[in-house]
């Protein structure tokens, strides 16, 4: 079996706090990792560039050995490149030299290589991330992501043997952080670069990254193809990412059960089984009667019933559409208009009726 391109065991240890995380890449592989923050992100990727000395583990490129207890090879000599939200561009320096420096300093092109050779690749890269005419601007003269690009640029034409990307789009606007992603879902595949790209976006895991890494506690709490992840989340964490419910429950007598909500599983084994539930499928309504003395929830019988039942409003989140609502008995959260919350419809303590297509659920025992 080939060895893949990045081998990383990193343990570090601070504060009270250890991280144990094991991350392999393929040769020319996308890997996403993601997790909340503090988990444990950005001190991988400090230790897999060599700007954060490991307490313990090994990294690996290229079956080449650059971290253990014995050996530290300096940043500039792994052939990494880091890439966080800072650009870090010279500011009396063009675009065009940006990136051209970036080739001097990684002898790519052969240490020999002209000024004038240089200069060109820098364009031809410039142009490959969309900023063909704009090589004699300086960084004050561009826009923020602009700068990315230039950044980007530069990066790969080093042609490193890993690229590790620090959240560097997390202080764009939406719109330029969409016209990014479309580019590095056309230049990576190009480059045939490794990649670890941590990021909180999972559209960019979805987008760019062939397997998705879940970093929970200072440990993997999930991997696999980013499919696979986001469709069976393992943790209330990645459920959230995938817009899902991960509700814990019980089948017994061909019935799933937690809290109040009830669904049919004929010709299920009785045992715990967990509900995959997408916010989507969950439909709110204001609820008069007090909690508790209303009816049960409804059972169902046939894929196209719709399951229903009262639940108290535990909080509410604002979210970049409208607002998120997150109910008990059982924790489930859907989605709303903000209207519902600004017109005084809907707080916390509030009850809701709550209505569910089960035909958009996914039960699957342990």
């Amino acid at each position: 079996m080939t060895a893949p391109a990045l081998a990383a065991h990193v343990i570090v240890q601070r504060d009270g706090f250890v991280l144990d995380a094991e991350i392999t890449a393929a040769g020319g592989e996308v890997v996403a990792v993601m997790g909340p923050s503090g988990a444990g992100k950005s001190s991988v990727l400090a230790v897999i560039s060599g700007l954060l000395r490991a307490s313990g583990g090994e990294v690996r490129i290229d079956s080449e050995v650059v971290s253990s207890a014995d050996v530290q090879t300096s940043p500039q000599r792994r052939g990494v490149v880091l890439l966080g939200q800072d650009p870090h561009l010279f500011p009396h320096l063009s675009a065009r030299d940006n990136v051209a420096f970036g080739i001097s300093v990684s002898g790519g092109g052969g240490r020999a290589a002209a000024r004038v050779e240089r200069r060109a690749r820098a364009e031809q890269w410039l142009e490959r991330v969309g900023l063909a005419g704009r090589g004699h601007r300086r960084p004050a003269e561009l826009s923020g992501g602009q700068q990315q690009r230039v950044a980007l640029a530069r990066a790969l034409a080093t042609e490193p043997r890993v690229l590790l990307l620090d959240e560097p789009f997390t202080a764009l606007d939406p719109a330029t952080r969409g016209d990014i992603r479309a580019m590095l879902v056309a230049r990576l595949p190009a480059a045939e670069v490794t990649t670890v790209m941590v990021t909180h976006d999972v559209v960019d895991a979805v987008a760019l990254a062939t397997r998705l890494i879940v970093l929970e506690d200072g440990r993997v709490s999930q991997e696999g193809a980013v499919r696979d992840v986001l469709m069976t989340p393992a943790s209330d964490f990645v459920a959230t990412l995938a817009g899902m419910n991960r509700v814990p429950g019980r089948i017994e007598s061909g019935i799933w059960r937690s809290g109040r909500l009830r669904l049919a599983a004929p010709g299920w084994a009785d045992g715990d089984a967990v509900a995959f539930i997408p916010h989507a499928a969950v439909h709110p309504q204001l609820s008069t009667e007090p909690f508790g003395q209303g009816e049960a929830a409804d059972v169902v019988d046939a894929a196209d019933a719709v399951a229903t039942w009262t639940a108290p409003v535990v909080r509410l989140e604002a979210t970049a559409s409208g607002a998120r609502v997150r109910t008990a008995e059982p924790d489930i959260v859907c989605d709303v208009p903000i209207t519902a919350i600004t017109d005084g419809r809907l707080g916390e303590g509030d009850l809701v009726r709550l209505r569910v297509d089960p035909s958009a659920v996914r039960v699957i025992a342990h």
